[in-house]
């Protein structure tokens, strides 16, 4: 069960702040340290920083355990993420972890792992117009939004978007190509609740808007654990006492001749 402060994971590639100099200069600390200091703002959360090419890839598991909330943003490494790291974080997904994941990690080992399937979209970049639509404005993640939120400038993710059936569909994306998508979506594994929210393409100040950071610090708060249940498969001692049978296991079932 979270009390206190939510303790926040927000785990970044890293890669494009270093290599692209548009990108370095809206984020010069990352794009998760823009997260973080958002996530601080608004109060109520303990952020720690993690990225691909920290030690263990920023997810040992001292970090992945004492984390309730883990946030995800990939894009041009996800092949690099190790198996043994995916596997650590479905782990704890399943035990109930919260899973926040940011727009191009819909194609990350984790996301994909999780949901079961391609995850794949339609995409284009041509710095166009994103109108996202509040369809719950009753659910947690929603709340102090409005009904929409719209940015200037943002690149375009299309349907189909192939992800199982979600628990709730919070937010739809209207483009100014005219496609739309399924940008807020709620998702149940095991004991633990994953978010998928779709603004945040590198080259535009997605996370530097605060409407963006609430919704993200919203369903920090929806996503962080009810329980943590470390997965067991015991051999199970009867409630009742159970009388001694003088059963045949090998014939148990099977109707005798005799009997008919």
């Amino acid at each position: 069960m979270c009390t206190g402060n939510v303790k926040v994971t927000v785990w970044n590639e890293f890669r494009h702040e270093k290599s692209n100099e548009a990108v370095k200069k809206l984020y010069p600390e990352g794009m998760h340290a823009v997260i973080a200091a958002g996530l601080e703002k608004t109060g109520g959360f303990e952020t720690r920083l993690a990225a691909l090419d920290d030690p263990e890839q920023g997810l040992p598991r001292d970090v992945v355990d004492s984390t309730d909330v883990l946030i995800w943003w990939g894009h041009r490494a996800h092949a690099e993420v190790s198996d043994e790291i995916v596997k650590r974080v479905q782990k704890r997904v399943l035990e109930g972890m919260g899973l926040i994941v940011l727009h191009s990690g819909h194609f990350s080992k984790i996301f994909k792992t999780l949901l079961g399937t391609n995850c794949s979209l339609k995409w284009r970049e041509v710095a166009e117009k994103e109108r996202l639509w509040n369809l719950e404005p009753s659910h947690p993640i929603t709340q102090g939004i409005g009904e929409y939120i719209e940015l200037p400038n943002t690149e375009m993710y299309g349907e189909r978007f192939d992800i199982p059936t979600p628990d709730k569909v919070v937010f739809v994306s209207w483009f100014e190509g005219g496609e739309v998508f399924r940008s807020g979506c709620t998702f149940t594994r095991g004991h633990g609740k994953i978010f998928y929210f779709r603004p945040g393409h590198e080259t535009y100040p997605i996370y530097h808007n605060p409407r963006i950071i609430q919704v993200i610090a919203n369903a920090a708060k929806w996503a962080a654990p009810a329980i943590i249940k470390v997965d067991e498969c015991p051999n199970s001692a009867p409630l009742e006492v159970i009388p001694e049978k003088n059963v045949d296991f090998g014939k148990a079932g099977i109707v005798q001749e005799s009997a008919l």
